[in-house]
């Protein structure tokens, strides 16, 4: 198992969003490999999909299926996408509560988190499923796709797994953290290349999901007094840098058929991403995974 034998999520913190709402239109459509891969180059940032892509917004209405992912426990979570999404929520925001005043001198606010599929309207524009996960800072909040997590395996040969799934939830989560230190406003992040900020921030969120993954074995939840995680194991660790690797730039640009372009680089190489996670995993702080402000990446 993943998730302790004994855990309890109490639900409430995941919302369901729908399909087909307002402003759900970005062009290129289609959802083919050419979309994907041009969305991943912004998977997992703040910027708006539809900006990137030049998309337009609509008004055109229509509703979907609403509500909150409800009671889990950690069976469930081990067995169900949608309650594992739930448990990571809960054992993020134990975590940061708990480290961001004390590294950070910041008292942590919770993150919406809303799991949609088809289409969503943000603050930051609107998205597709194509997008897959990112977080938006105008409105402080993580939007998961979780069909993505098929596609990071078929398409960026990802190993998959659970672990592989929380943390790209740990990566936005440490965009939000990124946010709340107010390192969003400080960066550039329209630029590319293997300096840019754009790369400094989403390896610092790498780094950021390490350090919850080096400490969720360990980290109790206060309702059950158990902790969120059994002991990460060599392989499961695998999974997690196996999904980072995957996201990198270097492994999108050859998967979509192209050359290694570094100027084009806007979340970092795959070693990069693998060796941020581990600093973060291996007891780094956030001084430690501030990229933004790293001499060397």
């Amino acid at each position: 198992m993943t998730f302790s034998e004994g855990g309890q999520f109490e639900g409430g913190r995941v919302r369901k969003g729908g399909g087909g709402r307002r402003g759900a239109v970005i062009a290129g459509g289609g959802g083919g490999v050419a979309i994907v891969v041009a969305l991943l180059y912004m998977l997992v940032t703040g910027n708006s999909p539809a900006d990137i892509l030049g998309g337009t917004t609509s008004d055109s209405g229509g509703t979907g299926e609403q509500g909150y992912v409800g009671e889990c426990t950690a069976e469930q979570a081990n067995a169900d996408a949608e309650c594992r999404l739930s448990g990571a929520v809960d054992s993020l925001d134990v975590y940061w509560a708990a480290t961001l005043p004390e590294q950070g001198g910041v008292e942590y606010e919770l993150p919406e988190v809303v799991s949609f599929t088809d289409a969503v309207d943000t603050a930051c524009g609107s998205a597709t499923s194509a997008t897959g996960p990112f977080y938006c800072p105008a409105d402080t909040t993580v939007y998961e796709d979780l069909a993505f997590y098929e596609q990071l395996s078929s398409q960026f040969g990802a190993e998959g797994g659970p672990l592989a799934e929380m943390y790209v939830t740990a990566h936005e989560f440490g965009h939000h953290i990124e946010n709340q230190l107010g390192l969003f406003e400080r960066a550039d992040r329209s630029g590319t290349g293997p300096e840019s900020d754009s790369v400094r921030i989403e390896l610092m969120a790498d780094c950021l999901a390490g350090m919850w993954a080096g400490n969720a074995a360990t980290t109790k939840d206060p309702d059950t007094g158990v902790t969120f995680l059994e002991p990460i194991t060599k392989d499961e660790l695998n999974q997690a840098l196996s999904a980072a690797a995957a996201v990198g730039d270097d492994n999108i640009q050859r998967r979509s058929g192209g050359d290694v372009r570094p100027e084009a680089f806007s979340h970092g190489s795959s070693e990069q991403r693998v060796r941020w996670f581990t600093i973060g995993y291996e007891g780094g702080t956030i001084q430690d995974c501030n990229a933004l402000d790293a001499s060397s990446l």
